[in-house]
């Protein structure tokens, strides 16, 4: 009885302790560490609110257990909720190994080509186990389109950082990002071939087609090219041909530095803007010739009903 009657006191006491002191009754740890009530280093034992020389050591010591268990199990579920909230999802850390086997393979390529040979020669730079080469869906298209994404990302960084771009004219801006982008594929000409046909596969098409046109359109857009009627179709599709064209055209150039291969290149810009200028002269010519025609009809028709 005696314990009993302890622990409803106590339990009332600590209602009306923390309901005036503190708010809510389960708190942090380190909320409760301070407090003397439930320690058990107290020389003098704790008296209870509202009661006269009652003593109650033992319950004391029975609520700071209950209190440090409430308090691991509280700081061991947290503990363990950042534990799972901190770790990595399986796939996402699978795909760093992947993009990582990628970016070691890339310096094999001008050696073993666009092949799962130089897959695995990157696994092994890694120190990771060939067997990963596996995983790859489309393991040499993975390999090229990997490539093209990289230099793509490197063409924005320079739009992003060159200043100078924003000086220049449509045609040398355009001519400009294009050589820089082609000199990426450089060290690898002897094998580009190669991945022009793995690109070219039907297979591979949808995601060689995307890649391209996302590059012809950040050209364009470093240019100044904001249009969004018909005219947007047609200036990528015709920069799109200037690009592949002189893709070709770089293969088999054997001048120094690729000079040929920039000649052409900056022939071809400059003809695709004397095209549009001209286009552009004609549907003028058209719009004030049939301008004129109606103007001529018109006074034909006054003409006849005057008479």
């Amino acid at each position: 009885m005696y314990r009993t009657a302890a622990k409803r006191l106590l339990c009332g006491a600590t209602a009306r302790y923390y309901h005036t002191n503190f708010g809510l009754r389960f708190r942090h740890s380190q909320m409760l560490t301070p407090s003397s009530r439930f320690s058990t280093s107290e020389t003098q034992p704790p008296t209870i609110p509202h009661s006269t020389d009652r003593t109650i050591p033992v319950v004391i010591t029975t609520e700071t257990a209950n209190s440090s268990d409430s308090t691991s199990s509280s700081s061991s579920s947290a503990s363990a909720s950042s534990t799972a909230e901190d770790t990595p999802k399986p796939g996402a850390k699978y795909e760093d190994q992947q993009n990582l086997v990628l970016q070691a393979s890339l310096p094999y390529v001008t050696k073993l080509g666009w092949t799962e040979e130089t897959l695995i020669a990157g696994a092994r730079d890694v120190g990771l186990s060939p067997s990963i080469v596996g995983s790859f869906s489309r393991k040499e298209a993975a390999l090229v389109e990997y490539f093209m994404d990289d230099c793509l990302q490197r063409l924005v960084d320079k739009i992003d950082s060159d200043e100078s771009l924003k000086i220049l004219t449509p045609t040398d801006c355009i001519t400009k990002l294009i050589r820089f982008r082609l000199e990426m594929q450089a060290p690898y000409i002897s094998t580009w071939p190669q991945a022009l046909s793995i690109q070219a596969q039907p297979v591979n098409v949808p995601t060689s087609f995307k890649q391209r046109a996302v590059l012809v359109d950040e050209i364009w857009h470093a240019a100044g090219d904001n249009a969004s009627d018909i005219d947007w179709y047609a200036k990528r599709t015709i920069l799109g041909g200037i690009y592949s064209t002189t893709e070709i055209y770089m293969l088999t150039d054997s001048s120094p530095d690729f000079r040929d291969t920039w000649s052409f290149l900056d022939a071809r810009v400059k003809d695709a803007f004397d095209l549009k200028k001209t286009i552009k002269e004609a549907q003028y010519l058209a719009e004030a010739v049939s301008t004129g025609l109606g103007n001529t009809f018109q006074g034909f028709v006054r003409n006849v009903f005057r008479r």
